[in-house]
């Protein structure tokens, strides 16, 4: 019941992380055998699927730490990007979103991930991925700026 009421939402975390479906099968895998095994660390505080959504989270985070070196980034090279044309996303769908998301090189998209989407803020991600804050920052800034340029020819491919 856990399985089923959860895979689909988990999923859906896992494909954002992954590269591709193969890899977000295994995360998912991965993340329900920590939820299965850890349960009796839940403690009722918050909501039972926001625990499972952080299992998830960071078994993805796990996951990729351990494949991906970040090119750490001097804080003269970061990018400011104009955040009005970012509100182009909301025209997406969510599963043209994730497709973009999953365009990204892996630092890009645990950095994009957990910013924009999970709400961790700079410093929390810099510990978790073991980063400078403006590494993170400036990950998040090109993540960015390849996503507008993804989204950009997204939008022009499929209105003409």
């Amino acid at each position: 019941m856990l399985y089923q009421g959860f895979a689909p939402k988990m999923y859906a975390v896992c494909l954002r992380y992954a590269g591709n479906t193969d890899d977000a099968q295994d995360l998912l895998q991965e993340g329900f055998i920590k939820v299965f095994r850890n349960l009796e660390k839940f403690r009722k505080e918050g909501s039972f699927e926001g625990w499972i959504r952080r299992v998830f989270v960071n078994t993805a985070i796990e996951h990729y730490r351990r494949k991906t070196k970040l090119a750490v980034v001097s804080d003269k090279e970061e990018l400011v990007i104009e955040d009005s044309s970012w509100n182009v996303l909301d025209q997406l769908a969510e599963k043209d979103i994730i497709q973009l998301i999953q365009q990204l090189a892996p630092g890009y998209r645990s950095v994009f991930n957990m910013y924009v989407i999970e709400g961790y803020s700079h410093k929390e991600i810099g510990e978790m991925l073991d980063i400078s804050e403006g590494t993170s920052k400036s990950q998040l800034a090109r993540a960015k700026g390849v996503l507008q340029k993804k989204v950009k020819e997204f939008l022009d491919s499929n209105h003409h």
